[in-house]
């Protein structure tokens, strides 16, 4: 069997549809795991940038996730890797980090966090995945 049959985009209207058309999915299952696309705080339903600061960012951006790990047929406890995107790594961690703490009481996954100049529509924060499937 070829790899791509066993390769298929994960859909859901629980998370942001790929900003302006752009080529990417929201997520790929494939062999046992879903790959899932940073997802930044949009709201799936308008579209646009949570209000709020950067408590407010990762709790969506969390949710988004979530939506698209159980679209997949996985959950948050399914996840194994994070990389989080932050715009102020200085001022911004510890804020994302306890509410990332929160999605993640026991056994969090493994994590890399970097800083970057700018995101997308104007983000803080961006977290991007990979779980253990179905």
């Amino acid at each position: 069997m070829s790899l791509a049959a066993e390769r298929h985009p994960v859909v859901t209207d629980r998370a942001p549809r790929p900003l302006a058309g752009a080529p990417y999915s929201q997520a790929i299952a494939a062999r046992g795991l879903v790959f899932c696309s940073g997802q930044v705080p949009l709201d799936p339903e308008s579209q646009q940038l949570v209000d709020g600061g950067i408590a407010e960012q990762t709790e969506r951006v969390l949710e988004n996730l979530k939506g698209v790990l159980e679209a997949a047929g996985s959950t948050m406890g399914d996840i194994v890797k994070t990389t989080v995107f932050l715009t102020d790594l200085a001022n911004d961690f510890g804020p994302m980090n306890d509410v990332y703490a929160r999605y993640f009481p026991s056994q969090p996954p493994a994590r890399s966090t970097f800083e970057v100049s700018k995101l997308p529509a104007g983000a803080r924060v961006e977290i991007e995945c990979i779980a253990v499937g179905e």
